[in-house]
């Protein structure tokens, strides 16, 4: 829609709708069928997978509707986040950088950077790093991924990126 922002070199399927007021950073990449609607944020390198749903409004009523920019709750994908195929990310929550959605999860709370969730409702099932390896950490907490990047197990809910 004409009051929407899209970064350079982003990638869009077919059937996906861009709202007004939604801003998308670079090189995204947003596969087939995917509404992006008022109120959701994404951030450089964010990939959308196919048929995933962004809502943007907690208690819709058809007799009450809630259809204003006052009404929606925002989304905010960090960098490099990804959402698998047919996703549902409840409005009001916060990807975090390097979070990866599960095909088919329900996201209804924030998801720490760089944790892997899946399920209904979504729970942590693991960590994975900025480069797409799934992290195993050692006895002090230390993981490293193919590509040389250190990670930190913070606590059992987060986990940080070294360097």
């Amino acid at each position: 829609m004409s009051q929407a922002k899209i970064g350079s070199n982003c990638i869009l399927g077919q059937n996906v709708l861009v709202a007004n007021g939604v801003q998308v950073g670079n090189y995204c990449k947003i596969q087939n069928n995917v509404s992006l609607y008022e109120g959701v944020i994404l951030e450089d390198y964010v990939f959308c997978g196919p048929s995933m749903v962004f809502t943007n409004v907690k208690t819709p009523r058809c007799e009450f509707p809630r259809n204003t920019s006052q009404d929606y709750a925002t989304t905010l994908v960090k960098r490099g986040a990804s959402i698998g195929a047919n996703a549902t990310i409840v409005c009001g929550v916060t990807l975090h950088e390097g979070a990866f959605v599960a095909a088919g999860a329900v996201v209804t709370k924030d998801v720490p950077a760089y944790a892997m969730v899946a399920g209904v409702p979504a729970k942590i099932m693991g960590w994975m790093s900025g480069y797409g390896d799934v992290l195993e950490f050692d006895a002090e907490g230390l993981a490293v991924d193919s590509q040389g990047v250190r990670y930190r197990a913070v606590s059992r809910y987060s986990v940080q990126k070294l360097g």
